[in-house]
């Protein structure tokens, strides 16, 4: 287990009722939350959700509609130039030179982030040890697997030794087992101070985070640790259900008024209910006369996803417009 940041930290990320619109469209909608020293601060949410854009404007990259925030001690909005020295950034693309070798690559962001001559075979060591990649210095970039990449796009964007690191998407496309080591050297870097914020859409990589946000349609509709989610937005018991044709016995649980909501996880069913035994026995009827064979079902402890999608239909039923049209 890792240990939490200190609540008494610095606070190096901070933001207050940030808003991004794009014409008609509002991408974020009125965020607020703060990120420590030493923390990994997770953004959660699905493809569309606003995290991007959030980290966009906390890289000085993109200018806020409204709102202020302030990253390093430097404010988005008129230090943007500041910040851009104080942080290390990567995407899901990794942006790496794929004709250039390992070594160049590291050599080309030396350049680009000014590392003074002195320093800069220091830094290279550092990151070729750090990242795994001295076997493979001359090899060219575009000759590595994802995993590989990925580690050499990490190292390359805190050669600088920024004390904020931005991860957007960072294993998108790669392998579990590439996705877990690359967690290792962002555990690595926190224990060193650096203060890490990543956006992801995997419910296992969330785990790993000191804290979360949950964003859904450019709002934070949730902030806390793991824990913390799991315990506070699932009061309710949720259900674990394994029968045949998963999908269309979801459609028939729905309608139970025993059954809060359902929601396929893996090749079964999670069901939330408020009285799991009056819910369990409706299930096994409803299930036995619709004709869906039940090979197991029993409660089990609420998991990140469930508190994920409870989140998401809470969200949506009270946006859902009334019987008079208003929310």
């Amino acid at each position: 287990m890792r240990n939490e940041p200190q609540a008494q930290a610095e606070t190096v990320v901070e933001v207050r009722d940030l808003v991004k619109r794009f014409g008609t469209f509002t991408a974020v909608a009125g965020v607020s939350f703060s990120v420590r020293r030493g923390e990994i601060f997770g953004f959660l949410g699905p493809n569309g959700a606003g995290k991007s854009t959030t980290i966009r404007m906390l890289c000085g990259l993109l200018a806020p509609t409204s709102g202020t925030g302030r990253v390093a001690g430097f404010d988005i909005v008129t230090e943007t130039e500041k910040i851009k020295t104080r942080i290390g950034y990567m995407s899901q693309r990794f942006s790496l030179y794929d004709e250039l070798t390992v070594e160049e690559n590291i050599d080309f962001y030396s350049g680009i982030y000014r590392i003074p001559k002195d320093r800069k075979a220091d830094r290279k060591t550092w990151v070729l040890h750090m990242a795994g990649l001295e076997q493979h210095r001359h090899s060219r970039t575009s000759e590595l697997s994802g995993g590989w990449k990925q580690r050499l796009a990490l190292g390359c964007a805190v050669l600088h030794e920024p004390p904020v690191l931005f991860l957007d998407e960072p294993t998108s496309g790669v392998d579990p087992n590439s996705r877990r080591q690359f967690w290792d050297l962002i555990y690595s870097l926190s224990e060193q101070g650096v203060t890490v914020f990543v956006t992801t859409h995997y419910m296992e990589e969330s785990e790993y985070c000191d804290r979360l946000g949950i964003v859904y349609r450019g709002e934070l509709i949730a902030l806390g640790t793991p824990r913390e989610l799991k315990v506070r937005h699932m009061p309710d018991a949720v259900l674990e259900i394994d029968c045949e044709r998963p999908g269309d016995a979801m459609t028939l649980l729905e309608g139970l008024p025993e059954v809060k909501e359902t929601a396929l996880f893996g090749k079964g069913l999670h069901a939330v209910a408020k009285d799991p035994l009056a819910a369990e026995a409706a299930i096994r009827a409803a299930l036995a006369a619709g004709g869906f064979p039940l090979q197991r079902i029993e409660r089990i402890t609420p998991t990140l996803e469930d508190a994920f999608v409870s989140l998401i239909e809470e969200h949506d039923r009270a946006a859902a417009p009334g019987p008079g049209g208003q929310p």
